[in-house]
């Protein structure tokens, strides 16, 4: 297992370390690390500076951070590599901005819909109501994309069902699926449009790096 660890590169190693000491800490004491870390409606009471950042660290339960944490491992180990240590740092949290972006600018529109449904209701009232957001699946998703880019054509194996497709036809089709399900609300409590923009800034930030001919 140590071997294991010591072969990943640094950022993605120390990000794996990071995202699963929050969560012990998320175990420990969940309503204080909630409220502290996981990123609230920006105009919303709960809503501090630094959450942009710390929401991409906080999980919701075990499966929400084995599987974030799995791909992390599995893409961004092959990412980092190839963008290097200071880019990797730079696209991983750009990324995880912009998931953040898109999912709270879509929030707002919802929040506006919902103020003039009912209009008697202070406008405080439904910024607060409206539900946090948490998870490194937005920047994940940056990863994948990132990782779709670079090596477009590799071939990936699903665990289930079994398929074996190119990258870059996986990810199209993971894109679809999160765009589908978030504009039809079929799955709620998942962030959606938090993966999108994730997608959207990652595939953004690869074709500019290629475009100045840094990658």
């Amino acid at each position: 297992m140590a071997n294991f660890l010591d072969n990943i590169p640094v950022v993605t190693r120390n990000l794996l370390y990071l995202n699963v000491i929050m969560f012990v800490a998320s175990l420990i004491n969940p309503d204080f690390m909630n409220s502290t870390f996981a990123m609230a409606f920006p105009l919303a009471d709960g809503f501090r500076w630094w959450q942009p950042v710390t929401h991409m660290f906080m999980h919701a339960n075990f499966m929400h951070i084995f599987f974030n944490m799995y791909s992390l491992v599995m893409f961004g180990m092959v990412v980092e590599r190839a963008l290097g240590t200071r880019d990797f740092i730079i696209f991983y949290l750009i990324t995880g901005f912009g998931a953040v972006l898109l999912h709270f600018g879509v929030e707002y529109l919802q929040a506006q819909a919902l103020l003039q449904a009912n209009p008697g209701v202070p406008a405080q009232a439904i910024y607060n109501y409206m539900p946090s957001v948490m998870g490194a699946s937005g920047a994940v998703y940056g990863v994948l994309v990132g990782f779709a880019m670079l090596y477009p054509s590799a071939r990936l194996t699903l665990i289930f069902p079994p398929i074996t497709l190119d990258a870059k036809w996986w990810v199209i089709i993971f894109i679809g699926i999160e765009l589908l399900t978030g504009i039809t609300g079929t799955q709620m409590g998942v962030a959606h449009f938090a993966h999108l923009g994730g997608a959207l800034f990652g595939w953004l930030l690869i074709k500019r790096w290629k475009r100045k001919g840094s990658l």
